[in-house]
Protein backbone atom coordinates (compact mmCIF):
# COMPACT_ATOMS: atom_id res chain seq x y z
CA UNK A 1 0.00 0.00 0.00
CA UNK A 2 1.10 3.19 -1.38
CA UNK A 3 2.20 5.93 1.48
CA UNK A 4 1.20 8.81 -1.04
CA UNK A 5 -2.18 7.45 -1.34
CA UNK A 6 -2.69 7.46 2.27
CA UNK A 7 -1.44 10.99 2.42
CA UNK A 8 -4.13 12.06 -0.64
CA UNK A 9 -6.96 10.49 1.04
CA UNK A 10 -5.92 12.35 4.16
CA UNK A 11 -5.26 15.60 2.26
CA UNK A 12 -9.00 15.05 0.50
CA UNK A 13 -10.61 13.96 3.87
CA UNK A 14 -9.18 17.04 5.76
CA UNK A 15 -10.59 19.81 3.34
CA UNK A 16 -13.71 18.31 3.51
CA UNK A 17 -13.57 18.79 7.33
CA UNK A 18 -12.16 22.30 6.41
CA UNK A 19 -15.16 22.99 4.17
CA UNK A 20 -17.65 22.15 6.78
CA UNK A 21 -15.80 24.44 9.31
CA UNK A 22 -16.46 26.79 6.91
CA UNK A 23 -19.83 26.15 5.61
CA UNK A 24 -20.55 27.62 9.61
CA UNK A 25 -18.46 30.44 9.41
CA UNK A 26 -18.19 32.19 6.37
CA UNK A 27 -22.15 32.74 5.84
CA UNK A 28 -21.98 35.18 9.26
CA UNK A 29 -19.70 37.34 7.80
CA UNK A 30 -22.07 37.95 4.96
CA UNK A 31 -25.92 37.32 6.27
CA UNK A 32 -26.72 39.08 9.95
CA UNK A 33 -27.66 36.81 12.22
CA UNK A 34 -26.78 33.45 10.75
CA UNK A 35 -25.95 30.73 12.71
CA UNK A 36 -26.26 26.95 13.11
CA UNK A 37 -28.59 26.76 15.20
CA UNK A 38 -30.45 29.78 14.47
CA UNK A 39 -31.13 29.70 10.82
CA UNK A 40 -30.65 25.90 11.16
CA UNK A 41 -32.28 25.03 7.53
CA UNK A 42 -30.32 27.74 5.52
CA UNK A 43 -26.73 26.10 7.05
CA UNK A 44 -28.39 22.34 6.38
CA UNK A 45 -28.49 23.68 2.87
CA UNK A 46 -25.68 25.77 2.59
CA UNK A 47 -23.80 22.25 3.68
CA UNK A 48 -25.12 20.12 1.94
CA UNK A 49 -24.66 22.54 -1.20
CA UNK A 50 -21.07 22.62 -0.39
CA UNK A 51 -20.12 18.81 0.47
CA UNK A 52 -21.54 17.70 -2.32
CA UNK A 53 -19.88 20.16 -4.85
CA UNK A 54 -16.27 19.21 -2.64
CA UNK A 55 -16.74 15.67 -3.27
CA UNK A 56 -17.92 16.17 -6.93
CA UNK A 57 -14.55 17.91 -7.90
CA UNK A 58 -12.29 15.70 -5.50
CA UNK A 59 -13.04 13.02 -7.42
CA UNK A 60 -12.72 14.59 -10.93
CA UNK A 61 -9.78 15.42 -10.20
CA UNK A 62 -8.35 12.75 -8.03
CA UNK A 63 -9.75 9.80 -10.02
CA UNK A 64 -9.80 7.46 -7.47
CA UNK A 65 -12.01 4.56 -9.33
CA UNK A 66 -10.12 1.80 -10.05
CA UNK A 67 -10.72 0.74 -13.38
CA UNK A 68 -11.69 3.82 -14.87
CA UNK A 69 -12.94 2.74 -18.56
CA UNK A 70 -13.66 5.39 -21.17
CA UNK A 71 -17.48 5.79 -22.11
CA UNK A 72 -19.51 7.19 -25.02
CA UNK A 73 -21.03 10.72 -24.40
CA UNK A 74 -24.42 9.24 -23.91
CA UNK A 75 -23.32 6.41 -21.43
CA UNK A 76 -22.20 9.91 -19.57
CA UNK A 77 -25.23 11.68 -19.92
CA UNK A 78 -27.32 8.69 -18.58
CA UNK A 79 -25.14 7.65 -15.75
CA UNK A 80 -25.44 11.40 -14.66
CA UNK A 81 -29.52 10.89 -14.93
CA UNK A 82 -29.23 7.64 -12.50
CA UNK A 83 -26.96 9.57 -10.10
CA UNK A 84 -29.14 11.95 -9.91
CA UNK A 85 -32.03 10.06 -9.71
CA UNK A 86 -30.43 7.58 -6.87
CA UNK A 87 -29.69 10.68 -4.70
CA UNK A 88 -33.47 11.74 -4.97
CA UNK A 89 -34.45 8.44 -3.65
CA UNK A 90 -31.75 8.13 -1.05
CA UNK A 91 -33.40 11.28 0.17
CA UNK A 92 -36.69 9.96 -0.01
CA UNK A 93 -35.85 6.54 1.56
CA UNK A 94 -34.14 8.57 4.90
CA UNK A 95 -36.75 10.72 5.07
CA UNK A 96 -39.17 7.97 5.53
CA UNK A 97 -36.77 6.31 7.51
CA UNK A 98 -36.63 9.19 10.00
CA UNK A 99 -40.56 9.32 10.20
CA UNK A 100 -40.74 5.94 10.54
CA UNK A 101 -38.05 6.34 13.65
CA UNK A 102 -40.15 8.90 15.39
CA UNK A 103 -39.86 12.59 13.29
CA UNK A 104 -43.34 14.35 12.93
CA UNK A 105 -45.42 13.42 9.99
CA UNK A 106 -47.08 16.29 9.24
CA UNK A 107 -45.68 19.33 10.99
CA UNK A 108 -41.73 19.96 10.28
CA UNK A 109 -41.81 18.09 6.49
CA UNK A 110 -39.11 21.00 5.71
CA UNK A 111 -37.05 19.94 8.31
CA UNK A 112 -37.23 16.57 7.83
CA UNK A 113 -36.40 16.52 4.23
CA UNK A 114 -33.69 18.96 4.75
CA UNK A 115 -31.62 16.51 7.07
CA UNK A 116 -32.33 13.48 5.03
CA UNK A 117 -30.85 15.33 2.00
CA UNK A 118 -27.72 16.25 4.18
CA UNK A 119 -27.88 12.71 5.48
CA UNK A 120 -27.24 11.70 1.34
CA UNK A 121 -24.80 13.92 0.59
CA UNK A 122 -22.51 12.35 3.58
CA UNK A 123 -23.03 8.54 2.77
CA UNK A 124 -25.18 8.15 -1.06
CA UNK A 125 -23.37 11.11 -3.01
CA UNK A 126 -19.92 9.64 -1.80
CA UNK A 127 -21.16 5.98 -3.13
CA UNK A 128 -22.15 7.74 -6.43
CA UNK A 129 -18.69 9.38 -6.78
CA UNK A 130 -16.64 6.25 -6.11
CA UNK A 131 -18.97 3.54 -7.18
CA UNK A 132 -21.79 4.68 -9.99
CA UNK A 133 -25.19 3.79 -10.11
CA UNK A 134 -24.06 0.51 -8.95
CA UNK A 135 -26.16 -1.16 -6.10
CA UNK A 136 -23.93 -4.69 -7.11
CA UNK A 137 -20.65 -2.73 -6.13
CA UNK A 138 -22.80 -0.89 -3.20
CA UNK A 139 -23.52 -4.21 -1.85
CA UNK A 140 -20.20 -5.36 -2.39
CA UNK A 141 -18.33 -2.56 -0.26
CA UNK A 142 -20.30 -2.46 2.73
CA UNK A 143 -19.89 -6.39 2.91
CA UNK A 144 -17.31 -8.07 4.94
CA UNK A 145 -13.77 -7.65 3.46
CA UNK A 146 -16.01 -6.28 0.27
CA UNK A 147 -13.21 -2.73 -0.25
CA UNK A 148 -10.93 -3.03 -2.99
CA UNK A 149 -9.09 0.46 -1.88
CA UNK A 150 -8.56 2.85 0.74
CA UNK A 151 -10.81 4.90 -0.77
CA UNK A 152 -13.55 2.39 -0.59
CA UNK A 153 -12.69 1.33 3.21
CA UNK A 154 -12.73 5.34 4.24
CA UNK A 155 -16.28 5.05 2.11
CA UNK A 156 -17.49 2.62 4.59
CA UNK A 157 -16.00 4.34 8.05
CA UNK A 158 -17.38 7.51 6.95
CA UNK A 159 -20.57 6.39 6.34
CA UNK A 160 -20.95 4.12 9.02
CA UNK A 161 -19.84 7.32 10.97
CA UNK A 162 -22.18 9.46 9.76
CA UNK A 163 -24.93 7.43 10.74
CA UNK A 164 -24.59 6.44 14.07
CA UNK A 165 -24.09 10.14 14.83
CA UNK A 166 -27.38 10.97 13.97
CA UNK A 167 -29.00 7.91 15.38
CA UNK A 168 -26.85 9.21 18.25
CA UNK A 169 -27.78 12.97 18.20
CA UNK A 170 -31.56 11.76 18.81
CA UNK A 171 -31.07 10.76 21.85
CA UNK A 172 -30.92 14.49 23.60
CA UNK A 173 -34.14 15.46 21.56
CA UNK A 174 -36.57 13.79 24.26
CA UNK A 175 -35.18 14.99 27.56
CA UNK A 176 -36.39 17.89 29.20
CA UNK A 177 -33.69 19.87 28.96
CA UNK A 178 -35.67 22.90 26.93
CA UNK A 179 -32.04 23.96 25.14
CA UNK A 180 -32.20 25.66 21.55
CA UNK A 181 -30.42 22.92 20.06
CA UNK A 182 -33.18 20.44 20.95
CA UNK A 183 -35.47 21.67 18.75
CA UNK A 184 -35.70 18.92 16.06
CA UNK A 185 -32.88 18.43 13.77
CA UNK A 186 -30.91 20.14 14.83
CA UNK A 187 -29.02 17.43 17.47
CA UNK A 188 -29.44 15.23 14.23
CA UNK A 189 -28.24 16.87 11.95
CA UNK A 190 -25.34 18.04 13.98
CA UNK A 191 -24.79 14.13 15.40
CA UNK A 192 -24.51 13.36 11.72
CA UNK A 193 -22.39 16.09 11.17
CA UNK A 194 -19.35 15.47 13.47
CA UNK A 195 -19.92 11.76 12.77
CA UNK A 196 -18.95 12.45 8.99
CA UNK A 197 -16.59 14.56 10.27
CA UNK A 198 -15.12 12.13 12.62
CA UNK A 199 -15.14 9.25 10.22
CA UNK A 200 -13.20 11.26 7.58
CA UNK A 201 -10.27 11.77 10.00
CA UNK A 202 -10.75 8.28 11.31
CA UNK A 203 -10.66 6.68 8.13
CA UNK A 204 -6.99 7.68 6.90
CA UNK A 205 -5.92 7.09 10.10
CA UNK A 206 -6.94 3.53 10.58
CA UNK A 207 -5.76 2.65 7.35
CA UNK A 208 -2.84 3.88 7.87
CA UNK A 209 -2.51 2.23 11.37
CA UNK A 210 -3.67 -1.24 9.60
CA UNK A 211 -2.30 -0.95 6.25
CA UNK A 212 0.31 -4.07 6.91
CA UNK A 213 -3.07 -5.80 7.66
CA UNK A 214 -4.90 -4.75 4.65
CA UNK A 215 -4.62 -6.33 1.33
CA UNK A 216 -7.26 -4.95 -1.68
CA UNK A 217 -7.69 -7.94 -3.95
CA UNK A 218 -9.33 -6.90 -7.63
CA UNK A 219 -12.40 -8.52 -7.92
Amino acid sequence: MKEAEIRRLLAANLLCVFTIVLTAVVPAFFWDGFTILGTHLAWLCICSVCVSTLNIILHLVLKPNLTPKRSSFAHKISRFLKCCIYFFMSCILFHAIIVLYGAPLIESVTETFLFAVLLSTFTTLQCLCMLGPNIQAWIRVFSKNGAMSIWESSLQITTICSILGAWFGAFPIPLDWDRPWQVWPISCSLGATFGYMAGLIIAPLWIHWNRKQLTYKSR
